[in-house]
């Protein structure tokens, strides 16, 4: 009797400890196998800017990690972080530092590189530089007309990104101040979009990062500077943020290999410059 008795144990034991590496397996991101594999999925929301970055990181890791799916979605910086503070995702990507309220939240902030912020116009906008103080007039509702800064006889129209987008916060940031943008702007879902938005609106004005910038838009000079990297680096062009993939907690397994990744020198050398980022090595220190 007793003897059938240890045997049921040690079968339940076993069934217990072969349901815990099942549930470990079907984990995202799981651990590599003898392998070096990983499997699983990693979920990444928040920042539109970072999002080239992103799926550049995507592609290639998904290429030499064929078991694990990363998905890429945005949402707008502030997304990202209530996302990942709320362990809804893996990483929350971000154009801005978390705020007061995610300092317990268990945050860890991975800066993978410094993104600089083009002001656009559509192209047949006759004005090819503003100051500071002019694009503060302007993104007020101060200023209403082209005219008035140099311009045509046209109206000014703002097109911008919503209150949850790290864009947003870094022109208010860096530009408006203690200003707030005319609430009569148009607010658009992605960086994307307002490039698009300006391309196709006479007399629009907008912001993105450099990434997004081509030849369907304009960029004006600031202060007589242009948006580049060269010009970012020297400390002569303001414009520009950190950004960062936040994690809850310390990264492990999978998400730990895609954050090595995009961090390290081989990716930062190949894919950070070209993509319109500056590599985080070679700010100033």
């Amino acid at each position: 009797m007793n003897l059938n008795r240890r045997n049921v144990l040690t079968i339940i034991a076993a069934a217990l400890v072969g349901t815990t590496l099942l549930a470990a397996g079907c984990s995202n991101g799981s651990a590599a196998n003898g392998n070096g594999q990983f499997s699983g999925k990693i979920s990444v929301a928040g920042s539109t800017a970072l999002g080239p970055l992103v799926k550049q990181a995507a592609d290639e890791f998904g290429a030499k990690y064929p078991k694990v799916s990363v998905d890429v979605s945005g949402g707008g910086s502030f997304v990202g972080l209530s996302q990942v503070a709320a362990g809804a995702v893996d990483i929350g990507a971000s154009d801005v530092a978390y705020t007061d309220e995610y300092k317990d939240k268990g945050l860890v902030d991975h800066v993978v590189a410094i993104a600089p912020f083009a002001i656009i116009v559509n192209p047949g906008v006759n004005v090819d530089g503003l100051t500071k103080a002019q694009l503060v007039d302007i993104f007020t509702g101060k200023v209403t007309n082209w005219k008035d800064v140099g311009g045509q006889n046209q109206a000014i129209a703002i097109i911008g990104r919503s209150p949850a987008s790290g864009s947003r916060a870094t022109i208010k940031a860096t530009v408006l101040g203690d200003k707030d943008f005319d609430p009569k702007g148009a607010v658009l879902n992605s960086n994307g979009d307002v490039r698009k938005g300006v391309a196709t609106t006479p007399g629009a004005i907008g912001y993105v990062d450099l990434a997004f910038v081509d030849s369907s838009i304009k960029t004006v000079k600031v202060d007589g500077v242009a948006c580049t990297a060269d010009n970012v680096i020297s400390g002569q062009y303001k414009i520009y943020a950190n950004e960062h993939l936040y994690t809850k907690g310390e990264p492990k397994d999978a998400v730990k290999a895609f954050l090595d990744m995009v961090m390290s020198a081989d990716f930062q050398d190949r894919n950070v410059a070209k993509l319109g980022f500056i590599p985080v090595s070679k700010m100033p220190k």
